[in-house]
C-alpha cells in the first residue's frame, strides 16, 4: 500500500517530522535543506506527470494513449548539503515514450534548488521563484501555469497544521509570549502578530503558537491563550512577557496557576531613559542586583535601599522601578540554574528583528500570509541553534515544589470565592512583604 502513496508525501511527512522533533538528526539545519530540496523536485516531476497524463494521482478514467502510471526510480543530486535522493515518476502505455524534461534540467539546477529550498524554509515559495526554477535553456516553462501555482500551495500546505496541532504532549514549565507589529494587509496600520514558545520540563524549547491580532488587547491575548489551551496547554510554572496590559491582564486571566515575570531587558530599557547618562552605571548595578537576588526577600531588602537612595534624586526612575516589581523577580523563585534563560524575551525579540531585516531585502513579503510564513521559517531555521537548559533531578523536585505552592494558594484563594489575585502570590507580593 505504501507503493501507492507519491513519493513526495513522504518527503513532505519526513519534513514535518524533523520540525517537530519527531525525527532525531545530528545536522538538523542540513537535513532541513536536503528534504526540503528533495520535496520540491519530487512536487514538480510529479506535477509534470500530472500534465502529462491528465489526471490527478489518484483519478482514474485514463485517456487513449496518454498512459498510465508505473512507478519511480531514484535519481541523485549532489548538492552543498551532501547527495540528496529523490523520486522520478515513471509512465508507461503511451503511444510515444516520454522522458522527463524536469529530470535532465535538475542536474544543473542543485545550487537554485537548494536556494528555493532555503525560502521555502524561510518563507514560501512564490509563482516566480518556481516558473524560474522550471524553465529549459530556451526559456520555455516546463511545468503548466496551474501546476506552478498548485505546487507553490501544496509546499506550504503541511505548515498550516501547525497552529492546530495538539500541545498536549508538552509538558511546558516556562512559557514566553511577545508580539510584534507587522502590516498584514497593503496600505492599512501596522497589526500584531503575537508569538509563544516554551521550555519543556525536560529542557527542550518548543515554539508553540503565532497568531495575528487586530491589535494587542486583553481580548485578543486571552483568545490566543485559550487557543492554546484547547489544544492541550497545562499551567506552565512561569510566563514571561513585556508589561503590554493586555498580554499581563490575560496571563492573569488564563493562567491563574502560573507565576508571571515581567522581561527585565524591557524594563531595563524603561529605566535607562528615565536616568541621566553619568547616573546610570551605578543605578542599573543597584537595580541589577536586586534582579540577580539569591532569592525574592534579599531582592526586596535591596529594592528599599534602591528606594531610599534615589526616591528624591530620580523619582521618576524610581517609580518605574517599584512598578510591578514583584513580576520583575518572579525567576527568584525557580532554580538557579534557569533564572538567566527565564527572566526575558530574548530569544522572541532576536527572531523578530531577523524577521524584519528579512522583510526589507526580500520583494513583496507583504499580507497575512507571507508575514506568518515568513515568520514561522524565521523560527524553524533558527530552532537548531536553540539550546535546551539542563534540568537536573534536584531541580525537577524544586521545580515540582513551586507547582504545589502555586496550585496550594490558587486553591486556597478559589475556595475564598475570591478572584485570584497575582499580587497575593509568593511571585507578586508587595516590596514590602517578607517571605
Amino acid at each position: 500500500m505504501e507503493k501507492r502513496v507519491p513519493a513526495s508525501e513522504r518527503t513532505r511527512e519526513a519534513l514535518r517530522d524533523l520540525i517537530e522533533g519527531r525525527l532525531l538528526s545530528a545536522d538538523a539545519r542540513s537535513e532541513l535543506i536536503r528534504l526540503a530540496t528533495q520535496l520540491i523536485a519530487e512536487e514538480a516531476l510529479e506535477a509534470e506527470q500530472r500534465d502529462v497524463l491528465g489526471r490527478d494521482y489518484y483519478e482514474h478514467g485514463a485517456a487513449p494513449g496518454r498512459g498510465y502510471r508505473n512507478g519511480s526510480r531514484k535519481a541523485r543530486l549532489k548538492t552543498a548539503e551532501g547527495i540528496v535522493e529523490y523520486a522520478v515518476p515513471q509512465v508507461a502505455g503511451r503511444d510515444e515514450p516520454w522522458r522527463s524534461a524536469i529530470a535532465g534540467q535538475l542536474r544543473g539546477r542543485t545550487e537554485q534548488l537548494e536556494d528555493l529550498a532555503v525560502e521555502l524554509l524561510a518563507r514560501g515559495l512564490s509563482v516566480r521563484d518556481i516558473e524560474d526554477a522550471f524553465r529549459d535553456e530556451m526559456g520555455r516553462l516546463l511545468l503548466s501555469r496551474t501546476a506552478v501555482s498548485e505546487l507553490g500551495e501544496r509546499l506550504w500546505a503541511d505548515y498550516q497544521d501547525f497552529i492546530q496541532r495538539d500541545l498536549g504532549d508538552y509538558d511546558i514549565a516556562y512559557l514566553f509570549v511577545d508580539g510584534i507589529a507587522e502590516r498584514l494587509r497593503p496600505g492599512q496600520r501596522r497589526e500584531p502578530v503575537l508569538a509563544a514558545w516554551g521550555f519543556t520540563t525536560e529542557g527542550r524549547k518548543v515554539l508553540l503558537h503565532l497568531m495575528p491580532g487586530s491589535k494587542e488587547d486583553a481580548e485578543t491575548v486571552s483568545a490566543f491563550f485559550q487557543d492554546m489551551r484547547a489544544r492541550g496547554l497545562g499551567d506552565p510554572l512561569l510566563a514571561t512577557s513585556d508589561g503590554a496590559p493586555g498580554i499581563i491582564k490575560a496571563i492573569d486571566t488564563c493562567l491563574p496557576r502560573t507565576a508571571r515575570q515581567r522581561c527585565l531587558a524591557h524594563r531595563l530599557r524603561n529605566l535607562a531613559a528615565k536616568v541621566p547618562e553619568d547616573l546610570w552605571p551605578e543605578f542599573k548595578a543597584r537595580v541589577l542586583a536586586c534582579y540577580q537576588a539569591p532569592s525574592r526577600a534579599i531582592a526586596r531588602e535591596l529594592a528599599e535601599g534602591v528606594v531610599a537612595d534615589y526616591e528624591k534624586q530620580l523619582p521618576t526612575a524610581v517609580t518605574c522601578f517599584l512598578d510591578d516589581f514583584e513580576a520583575c523577580i518572579a525567576h527568584l523563585m525557580m532554580p538557579v540554574g534557569h533564572r538567566r534563560a527565564i527572566r526575558t524575551t530574548n530569544l522572541l525579540e532576536r527572531l523578530f528583528l531577523e524577521e524584519r531585516r528579512r522583510l526589507k531585502i526580500i520583494p513583496n513579503a507583504f499580507g497575512e500570509k507571507a508575514v506568518l510564513k515568513l515568520m514561522f521559517g524565521a523560527m524553524i531555521r533558527a530552532a537548531e541553534r536553540w539550546r535546551n537548559i539542563k534540568v537536573t533531578e534536584f531541580e525537577r523536585r524544586q521545580m515540582a515544589a513551586v507547582r504545589k505552592e502555586l496550585d496550594e494558594l490558587y486553591e486556597a484563594e478559589s475556595g475564598l470565592n475570591k478572584p485570584v489575585s497575582k499580587e497575593a502570590s509568593p511571585s507578586k507580593l508587595s516590596s514590602k512583604s517578607r517571605t
